[in-house]
């Protein structure tokens, strides 16, 4: 079974205009809502591929009632932590450019991270947990390595996407695979530019060494690179207009595990991955997987002629 975790969910909502002028009224020429959330965005696209999830995360208010309503209407089951206050809701505007408005969201008190942490220690062994996204304020970033802990004595597959810096801290807990993309990775390694495809393999394997099992790296129109022990891969992205950018990597995310949960190839499930991640960056919200098969005939995979050391 796999389980995701959003620690800090929100409506997403979309809108469109010509051009965002100041001081004056800017009408739309499109709207959507969305419940989302990384760790969401991961079930959402799971139910997609015909995979079940069960969703956890912190929910509160009115908008925490709409993304519970929202997974239970496309049958995803959750068992969310209930909060006071009220669930974030983001805005993310197409004009002449992309504008993205994130708001805090909810503070967390200490009986919820408990309760959080009791749901997940009693997740069965040989399940998958995908922990996804930023922290709630009130929650420290420690939580995480807490979470990864529970997971190795628990003999749960952990997954982590998040842009803390207490990533590093589980290494040691030897989670299954780690999804930064490249600017969290920059930020993990202190580095204030833009990472060369030489530093990028370098710090993914660093991250290997020290005991993740699997790394990806998203690249954005430039691809990702993928560590193991046994392969060093880079995958090409197929070119397309850009809308949104918010639930690509979610959506590679979840793309790479279904075909991974279904013993495809690496090389395949990346493939794959790209091809929805790509998808999603190309449509409003989440890809509706129609434009697949085109978009995965553009996409690379090959070995990079590297040794992992």
């Amino acid at each position: 079974m796999i389980y995701t975790c959003t620690m800090n969910p929100a409506i997403d909502m979309y809108v469109e205009v010509d051009e965002l002028k100041a001081n004056t009224v800017n009408r739309t020429n499109d709207e959507d809502y969305q419940a989302n959330g990384k760790g969401i965005n991961v079930s959402i696209m799971l139910k997609k591929f015909g995979i079940d999830s069960t969703a956890l995360g912190f929910i509160a208010g009115f908008t925490g009632k709409y993304i519970k309503d929202s997974l239970s209407e496309i049958n995803i089951q959750s068992d969310f932590v209930y909060c006071d206050g009220t669930t974030r809701i983001n805005v993310f505007l197409n004009a002449e450019s992309e504008y993205k408005i994130v708001n805090q969201g909810p503070y967390i008190n200490l009986p919820e991270q408990e309760e959080i942490l009791s749901k997940i220690k009693a997740i069965p062994s040989g399940s998958t947990l995908i922990v996804s996204g930023s922290l709630p304020r009130g929650v420290p970033e420690s939580i995480i390595v807490d979470i990864s802990r529970i997971c190795q004595e628990n003999d749960v597959k952990f997954v982590l996407d998040t842009s803390a810096n207490s990533l590093l801290d589980t290494l040691k807990h030897e989670p299954y695979l780690l999804k930064p993309n490249e600017e969290e990775l920059a930020d993990l390694y202190n580095e204030a530019d833009s990472l060369s495809e030489q530093k990028i393999i370098k710090y993914g394997k660093d991250l290997l060494n020290k005991g993740a099992q699997q790394v990806i790296v998203s690249r954005g129109d430039e691809g990702s690179i993928y560590f193991s022990e046994e392969h060093l891969l880079k995958t090409t992205a197929p070119q397309g207009t850009v809308v949104n950018t918010a639930c690509s990597g979610d959506a590679m995310l979840s793309a790479f595990m279904a075909k991974r949960s279904q013993n495809e190839t690496i090389e395949n499930a990346l493939s794959y991955a790209s091809a929805v991640g790509a998808s999603t960056a190309f449509s409003r919200g989440l890809s509706d997987l129609k434009d697949i098969a085109t978009l995965q005939k553009e996409i690379k995979v090959y070995q990079i002629k590297e040794e992992i050391k």
